[in-house]
């Protein structure tokens, strides 16, 4: 018998966790993300696998937890019900351990948040929490199918497809059951740290650089990059996946520079539905030559001026080659070009590396909390697409 308490290392309490004992886990966590179910299932499949979680639709849509990693849990083998407003942690691996922790099955909370609880291997507080697990089951409703799941996962991109605009409540509503909890509102922030692909997406051509003294919400109304980043007729944007964060940037004069004025969620290109409309052209004329889209949810913008924003040339003088994936990757290879200063040349986005996400994260967080960002009742005002039948109209 053993109890203790645990403050630090939550991802590899639970490797240990899973490593000494797989014949069956159970979970009761509110917010789980793909990469730390990932995590979880690296030591290998569990004999028997069942997790209550929320089925709340705007908690996927803010990316607070995972369709994705539902989607990966199902094809576990887990049996998987909602519950709603969970706020319980709880994880049981076969029938002699328990931990009761503040930590939800994320990366964030697994490696980075000061996240605090227990370990137990004593049989009264297991059987204990083998109770409250088991009555809470009971109280859950039904398995989550694969086909009801999928309907969650187009209902969620159609909105996310939108912009999920400020100011206009989603309405995905709950999907959990009520477990006699009373309702509760939580306010749910978007994820911007945990992603895997970051690129910072130009706006504007060396010809018509901006004057630093343009307003933000004049430069995203002219750009539409509050719903969509824009790529030109040639090629479509392939690179981008769901969930990647873009850095929105305006190429601007004295001096001439690129200043980072806003970050947003990126999703994939899907054709024809991110394909510029007649209507789309009618509002910003110069899409008939860059017509193709990366959409973007939950933008938020620094507040003020261009000048407010973060200079491309301050990331490129902070980490060189470690700017961008392409020179990065030059650079380990000893073959190519490693100046970042040439790597975006000629391109309407580049990929940044992880220490570059984590720098521009940083420093644009500064300038949010220095300048403030744009007023959910300013972009309200924009023009927000609508999505229907896999196609797209701006209103």
């Amino acid at each position: 018998m053993s109890f203790r308490l645990v403050d630090t290392g939550w991802d590899q309490v639970l490797a240990d966790a899973v490593a000494a004992d797989r014949s069956g886990v159970r979970l009761v966590c509110p917010f789980i993300k793909k990469r730390a179910v990932e995590r979880l299932l690296a030591g290998g499949t569990p004999g028997s696998f069942q997790v209550i979680t929320r089925f709340c639709l705007d908690d996927f849509a803010q990316g607070v937890s995972d369709l994705s990693a539902l989607r990966l849990l199902l094809d576990s083998g887990a049996a998987i019900r909602g519950i709603k407003n969970l706020h319980a942690k709880l994880y049981l691996f076969g029938s002699r351990r328990a931990i009761v922790t503040s930590a939800n099955l994320t990366e964030a909370a697994l490696v980075r948040n000061h996240e605090f609880g227990f370990v137990a291997e004593n049989s009264e507080i297991v059987t204990g929490c083998e109770k409250y697990f088991t009555d809470l089951w009971a109280k859950a409703g039904v398995d989550l199918s694969s086909a009801r799941l999928a309907q969650w996962e187009q209902k969620v991109t159609t909105y996310l497809a939108t912009g999920a605009r400020p100011m206009q409540h989603s309405g995905l509503g709950d999907e959990g059951v009520n477990a006699g909890i009373a309702p509760e509102i939580i306010e749910l922030p978007p994820v911007v740290d945990e992603s895997r692909q970051a690129f910072v997406k130009f706006f504007g051509v060396s010809s018509e650089r901006a004057q630093r003294s343009l307003t933000t919400l004049d430069e995203v109304r002219g750009s539409g990059s509050h719903w969509a980043c824009t790529y030109p007729k040639r090629k479509r944007p392939r690179q981008v996946a769901d969930g990647a964060i873009l850095f929105l940037a305006r190429l601007v004069e004295d001096p001439a520079d690129i200043m980072i004025y806003g970050r947003a969620i990126g999703m994939r290109h899907v054709k024809e539905r991110d394909d510029a409309s007649v209507a789309d052209i009618e509002v910003r004329p110069w899409k008939i030559k860059w017509p193709h889209y990366v959409r973007v949810h939950h933008a938020e913008f620094v507040a003020g001026t261009l000048a407010n924003g973060i200079p491309l040339s301050a990331l490129m003088d902070e980490l060189n080659s470690n700017a961008f994936l392409p020179t990065q990757r030059n650079a380990a290879k000893g073959v190519g070009n490693t100046d970042p200063r040439r790597a975006y040349l000629q391109q309407a986005a580049v990929e940044l590396t992880p220490q570059a996400l984590a720098w521009v994260n940083e420093q644009l967080q500064l300038a949010f909390n220095r300048f403030g960002t744009l007023p959910a009742a300013d972009l309200a005002t924009l023009d927000w697409p609508t999505v229907f039948d896999g196609k797209a109209d701006v209103e």
